[in-house]
Formats: structure tokens, sequence, C-alpha cells
């Protein structure tokens, strides 16, 4: 299985307009607010000489965070444009990126096996893919878990739609960021935290910790304050 044609053009064409500019991208905020706050709850369950793997890293800024918290971090994307961004953005290799689409079950595999057991990542991208594709997502998340890593996994819920709606209807309209996620068809927050919850209970992982949280944006309120969707957590593993 593969994602569709649609799917797959829309996020290279939304990374090859996106420019190296560190927060070009509206969900690129900062490690410490992202993956500093989400590594500290992943930890007490995480052995660190064990690889991390980044699923949808785009341009790298979680991927490289992650490389000084666990002995190797690897950020895969679907995206090519993506990981040519990332690669330019870590010149000294403090982190791996590949390409890889988490929906080709042997892809994935291949890298379960190069790698073995890992921790895996998994920052808003089930709620942006595909129907069909998402308990492929899930499942993949699974197989590179194997039998001593675990999963961090935020998604969005359905109330960050009203969030986006309300940055959306801004006098001036959508500012520029959010603007490019939909010229290019993306389409955020599209699946609820009911669906989110059954496919990752369907992997035959272990839910071992939960919490309400936030995914910090780089786009700002008309306000001045800074966007961000309300989501939860998952911490998951085999026990």
């Amino acid at each position: 299985m593969d994602v569709s044609p649609r799917y797959r053009e829309a996020w290279e064409g939304y990374w090859t307009a996106t420019s190296d500019t560190p927060g070009e991208a509206i969900w690129d905020a900062d490690p410490s607010v992202t993956a500093a706050l989400d590594s500290e709850r992943l930890l007490p369950y995480a052995d660190t000489a064990l690889p991390i793997v980044d699923l949808g890293c785009g341009n790298g800024t979680q991927t490289r965070f992650l490389a000084t918290r666990f002995a190797r971090a690897i950020g895969v994307d679907l995206s090519h444009a993506a990981i040519g961004h990332a690669r330019r953005a870590d010149p000294g290799g403090v982190a791996e990126f590949s390409q890889l689409d988490l929906v080709d079950a042997e892809a994935v595999a291949r890298l379960r096996e190069r790698i073995g057991d890992a921790h895996v990542y998994l920052r808003a991208v089930i709620h942006q893919s595909e129907p069909e594709a998402r308990s492929a997502v899930a499942a993949a998340v699974a197989v590179l878990v194997g039998r001593r890593g675990r999963a961090f996994v935020t998604e969005p819920t359905p109330a960050s739609k009203d969030v986006l709606r309300q940055v959306a209807q801004a006098p001036d309209g959508p500012p520029e960021k959010l603007r490019r996620v939909l010229e290019h068809g993306l389409r955020p927050a599209e699946a609820t935290e009911e669906e989110v919850r059954r496919l990752l209970g369907e992997t035959g992982l272990t839910l071992l910790d939960e919490g309400a949280g936030v995914l910090v944006q780089t786009a700002y309120l008309p306000d001045g304050a800074r966007v961000e969707l309300p989501a939860r957590w998952f911490v998951l593993g085999r026990t």
C-alpha cells in the first residue's frame, strides 16, 4: 500500500515551496516548546541507548533536538523536499534523515531490520493522513517499536479546529503560514481523538501514560497570542 499520488504531491509541493528559514512551517516551533517537553514525558519509560525515529520529521528541527536525548536520532518523511531541508539544516550530521512512506509496510520493515528496536516520536501525523492510511501509520509505530522501544504520539483534538477557524477568520484572512498549508490541499485536525485512540489500541501496544497538551505553532492570533492547538499525547510500548 502507498499513499495516493495527490497526497504525496501535496506534501512535495508544500515543502518545495517552503524556504529553509526556521519557523517557516506553521508547526516548526522551537524544540523548547515541543520535543523538549515531549521527551520529558517519554524518558521515564525509555532506554536512551536505543535510537529514536522521528516519523514525519519535516525539516528535522525536532529530530536534531532528539539527538541530544537519545543515542541516535533518525528523521523520516514522505517528502523528498522535506528531507532536503533537514539535511541542509544539519551539516554536522547530528541526526540522520531519509525518505520513507509510512504506509509502505515493506519499507518500514526494512528500516526496523536495519536499526532494531527503536523509540518513535510521532507529532501530529495521524490527524492529517488520508483516512484509509491512518491504520498503516499507526501500525508502522508498532513495527518500529519492536519489543523494547517506546512511542510518544501526540495529535490535535477536534477542539483545535475551532482555533484554526479563529486564525483563518482574522480581518486580513489566514496568516501566510496557514494559507500555504490550505493552498496545498493539506487539511489539519481531520482525525478525532476517538479515532486516534482506537488506531493506537489496534497496534497491540500497551498505553503506558497519556495526558492533555498543546501543539505550539509559529503563527499568532490577531491579539498577538501564539497559536496553540489543543492536543492529546500518549506513551505506548510492549509490556
